[in-house]
């Protein structure tokens, strides 16, 4: 018979270590305490201080207003328009109101105001261009591509078309629409555009030519078939109805 087997006996639990005690984080000393009070009050003080200095006083104000852009207008015209006063704080500048004063001038088309640190105001001023004039008796009158009247000149700028139109507004809108939308070649040739109202627009050509050309619409179309057309003989060429143009 096989020796009867011993028993094992149980491995004694093993204790787990004390853990000792959570330590706690001691306490700053009164004087760490105000030191850091006193920073940030100093702190504090400083950025109201700077906020105070930029918002309330000249410290970054306007020293320099620049007009940039210009052909016609002199720069003092535009200053004095824009009516920025010296010192004032550049942040408390009201870009919007500047441009909206600088924009009433006649020849201003726009303008772009910038602040430019520290203590400089740019303005980029863009000026009308003229595209006809209307004759008058007190003057040669400039017309730009919006149809806006803008500007007198006692002697009228060389190559630009006369402009022939009612009091209605849509005549004017419609001739002045014709007159920006031809191609460069035929625009050269144009002397004058006329309009009693915004369907009727004519336009006078060199060597004595008429175009009867209708409403601005399809005015592309119409630039297209007056090209082909200008190339035989005639005096008077309908472009009104594209479809159905003729020379006479």
């Amino acid at each position: 018979m096989s020796a009867p087997t011993a028993r094992r006996r149980p491995a004694p639990a093993r204790r787990r270590p004390s853990r000792a005690p959570a330590r706690r984080p001691a306490l700053p000393s009164r004087a760490t305490v105000l030191r850091r009070r006193a920073v940030a009050l100093l702190t504090l003080f400083t950025v109201l201080g700077l906020g105070y200095a930029v918002w309330f006083t000249s410290l970054l104000g306007v020293r320099v207003v620049e007009v940039e852009g210009l052909v016609e207008l002199e720069p003092a015209a535009v200053r004095e328009a824009a009516d920025i006063g010296p010192g004032e704080p550049l942040a408390r500048l009201d870009v919007e109101a500047v441009t909206a004063r600088v924009r009433e001038l006649p020849r201003v088309a726009d303008v772009r105001v910038e602040r430019v640190l520290p203590g400089t105001v740019r303005l980029t001023v863009r000026e009308r261009v003229p595209v006809a004039v209307l004759k008058s008796a007190d003057g040669a009158h400039l017309v730009d591509s919006t149809g806006k009247d803008y500007a007198t000149v006692a002697q009228e700028p060389a190559g630009l078309p006369e402009l022939k139109v009612s009091g209605d507004r849509r005549a004017t809108d419609a001739a002045v629409s014709v007159l920006i939308q031809l191609p460069e070649g035929l625009r050269d040739e144009v002397l004058a555009v006329s309009a009693g109202t915004g369907a009727d627009v004519e336009l006078t050509l060199t060597a004595g030519r008429q175009v009867r050309w209708g409403s601005a619409a399809e005015t592309p179309r119409k630039a297209a078939v007056l090209e082909v057309l200008l190339s035989r003989p005639g005096t008077v060429f309908d472009v009104s109805s594209p479809e159905l143009a003729t020379v006479s």
